[in-house]
């Protein structure tokens, strides 16, 4: 077992994955039950009258219809939140958490390369990730219909899930990275939790100041909620983007922890 780095990775975080996976669905399912609440022509007027920038700062500019609610809610606040926060904590329990719970030691001390632990590590993230967008995929298709959202369709349901999950690739490979070459688990979820606030108040209210309306253009989120996916399928450059950066933080991991001391 001690061979294969991402079986094991797997084995041990089994009951992780399945609370998380089942949380994100959860949560994918309350927000869809109050879509035929939402949908009232008072609900809408009232929301009208809150101050236009407000709302495009939390992303409310379209719950008029069932892709622009659930975009601004489960795919566009608590969903990100939550999977984001699951990944940083991937990422940074995979070296950081382990070399400061001193476990690493036991693994480097076996005939592992250092830069499988990393990979083999990050792809175990990957599959995690993957396990909780196909509940919450899963979970929003069962809704679809007491909810009142079947016109959006499974392959649009599907495209917004993979952007999801892609998007908290991104942040966990981050968080990968940061421990990777600092050994300590709190820097990486410090470091990934503010890149992350920055990173949605770039895309959200940097458009509206025209000196930093160039900063939505390198913000994840832009990449993740840019192309609409609930109305318009899966957007593959932006997908491919998001890919691109997770595999150049987790081969930035590699070169880094390789570099590093790490007493066995």
């Amino acid at each position: 077992m001690l061979r294969n780095v991402f079986g094991k990775t797997l084995w041990d975080q089994r009951r992780g994955i399945v609370i998380w996976a089942l949380a994100v669905a959860a949560v994918g399912v309350l927000y869809a039950a109050f879509w035929p609440t939402m949908n009232t022509p008072e609900l809408t007027q009232f929301l009208e009258a809150y101050p236009a920038g407000l709302m495009e700062a939390i992303g409310f500019t379209d719950i008029s219809s069932p892709a622009g609610y659930l975009g601004a809610t489960t795919f566009g606040l608590l969903g990100p939140v939550i999977m984001i926060i699951y990944a940083a904590m991937l990422g940074g329990r995979a070296i950081a958490g382990e070399e400061q719970d001193g476990r690493l030691e036991a693994l480097l001390a076996h005939p592992v390369e250092r830069w499988r632990i990393v990979v083999e590590r990050g792809a175990a993230m990957l599959v995690a990730l993957a396990v909780a967008g196909l509940a919450l995929w899963a979970a929003m298709l069962i809704a679809a219909g007491p909810a009142q959202f079947t016109e959006i369709g499974a392959d649009r349901l599907a495209a917004a899930t993979l952007q999801l999950v892609l998007l908290a690739l991104l942040f966990g490979s981050m968080a990968l990275c940061v421990g990777a070459a600092t050994g300590r688990r709190a820097m990486a979820l410090g470091v990934v939790g503010a890149l992350a606030v920055a990173a949605y108040l770039a895309n959200n209210l940097a458009p509206m100041v025209d000196a930093i309306a160039w900063t939505q253009s390198i913000s994840p989120f832009y990449y993740f909620s840019a192309g609409k996916p609930l109305v318009n399928g899966w957007q593959l450059s932006d997908g491919l983007i998001l890919l691109a950066v997770s595999f150049a933080f987790v081969g930035l991991a590699v070169v880094l922890f390789r570099r590093r001391d790490v007493a066995v």
